[in-house]
C-alpha cells in the first residue's frame, strides 16, 4: 500500500514539470527562437571575420593552377603531363573546397538560424491550435446560449426575453404630479428598473478609468453617441468588428473575450452595434439627461465571430 502511494506520488511529481513545459511551450519556443536568432547573428559576424582567410587561400590555389596552365601553353610543361582536363578538374576541386570552407565557416550560424525559425514557427503553430480550440469551445457555448434565448423568446416573448437577459424588471411607482390649480395628485406609472447583477460579461463602465472620459457629462454622451455611429459605419464598410476594437475607441482595456466576440454582417446577427445607452435603466437616464458623467455600457455582441470572418468576407 505504501509502495503504491509512493509510486503515485512520484508519478504526479514527475508529471508536473512536463505539464508546465507543455503549458508554456509556446513561450519557451519563442524565447529559444529569438535567442537562437541572436546567437546565429553573432556566429555569422565571427565567421565573416575569417572570410578573408578563406578567400586568400582560394585565390592562392587558383593562381597556382593558372600559373601551371600558362606554363603548359608556353611549352614549359608538356601537355601530356598537365592537360586541359587536369586544369579544369583542379579548378573545379578548388571551388568545391572553397564552398565547403564557407559551409564550415557559416555552418553553425546557419544551423542556429534554421533551429530558430523552426522554434518560432512551432510556437506559432501551437498558439494557433490553442486559439482554434478555444474559439471552437466558445462557439459551442455561444450556440447553446443562443438556443436557450430562442426557447425563452418562444415561451415568454421577445420583450420578456430582452428584459430577462438585461436584468430589467417593470415596477409600478407612485409619483406626485401638479394639477393646473396647483394641487398635487398621485399618479402610478410603470418604469423599467435595472438589476446590476443582470449585465453581461462584456459590459464595461465608461468612467474616469477610461482614457477618453472627461468630467463633462454632456461631452461624454456626445462622444459615446458619435463613437457608436462611427463604429456602425465601420461595421457596414468592413463587415465585422471585434469587441476589443470598440473598447479601444472608448479607451477601455482590452479583454481576452473581446478578441473573439463581436459583430458580423449576415443573417444571424443584429447587423448593428448598440452600446446600451438607452435601455430604461434609471442610472442611464441620469447619464443621458446630463446628471451623471459615467455610464455602464452593455454591448449587443453577436457572439463569437472569429470563425465567421472568412466565411462571410
Amino acid at each position: 500500500m505504501k509502495l503504491t502511494k509512493l509510486t503515485t506520488g512520484l508519478s504526479k511529481l514527475a508529471g508536473r514539470p512536463g505539464l508546465l513545459l507543455q503549458k508554456h511551450s509556446p513561450e519557451i519556443l519563442l524565447v529559444m527562437g529569438i535567442g537562437g536568432g541572436i546567437a546565429a547573428a553573432i556566429f555569422a559576424c565571427k565567421a565573416t571575420l575569417k572570410v578573408e582567410e578563406v578567400l586568400d587561400e582560394h585565390q592562392g590555389k587558383v593562381d597556382t593552377i593558372n600559373t601551371a596552365w600558362e606554363k603548359v601553353k608556353e611549352g614549359e610543361i608538356a601537355l601530356d603531363v598537365y592537360s586541359e582536363q587536369d586544369y579544369k578538374k583542379d579548378l573545379a576541386i578548388t571551388y568545391v573546397q572553397t564552398g565547403v570552407g564557407f559551409l564550415k565557416l557559416y555552418g553553425p550560424a546557419l544551423s542556429l538560424a534554421a533551429t530558430s525559425i523552426f522554434c518560432i514557427v512551432s510556437s506559432h503553430g501551437i498558439m494557433r491550435k490553442r486559439v482554434n480550440g478555444l474559439t471552437a469551445a466558445y462557439v459551442s457555448l455561444a450556440e447553446a446560449f443562443n438556443q436557450y434565448r430562442r426557447r425563452v423568446r418562444e415561451e415568454l416573448g421577445e420583450e420578456n426575453e430582452y428584459m430577462i437577459r438585461h436584468g430589467l424588471k417593470s415596477e409600478t411607482v407612485t409619483e406626485l404630479t401638479e394639477n393646473p390649480d396647483g394641487s398635487a395628485k398621485k399618479v402610478k406609472k410603470k418604469k423599467l428598473i435595472g438589476d446590476p447583477n443582470g449585465i453581461s460579461g462584456y459590459a464595461r463602465y465608461f468612467d474616469k478609468n477610461s482614457t477618453e472620459w472627461t468630467p463633462s457629462a454632456e461631452y461624454n454622451l456626445t462622444y459615446i453617441k458619435h463613437q457608436q455611429a462611427s463604429i456602425n459605419d465601420f461595421l457596414k464598410a468592413k463587415g465585422h468588428v471585434f469587441l476589443n476594437e470598440v473598447y479601444d475607441m472608448l479607451g477601455i482595456p482590452r479583454t481576452q473575450a473581446g478578441a473573439v466576440v463581436g459583430w458580423v454582417m449576415g443573417d444571424d446577427g443584429d447587423n448593428y452595434i448598440d452600446f446600451g445607452i438607452f435601455d430604461g435603466d434609471k442610472v442611464k437616464r441620469e447619464f443621458v439627461n446630463g446628471y451623471d458623467d459615467s455610464i455602464l455600457l452593455d454591448f449587443n455582441v453577436d457572439g463569437v465571430i472569429y470563425h465567421l470572418i472568412e466565411e462571410r468576407s
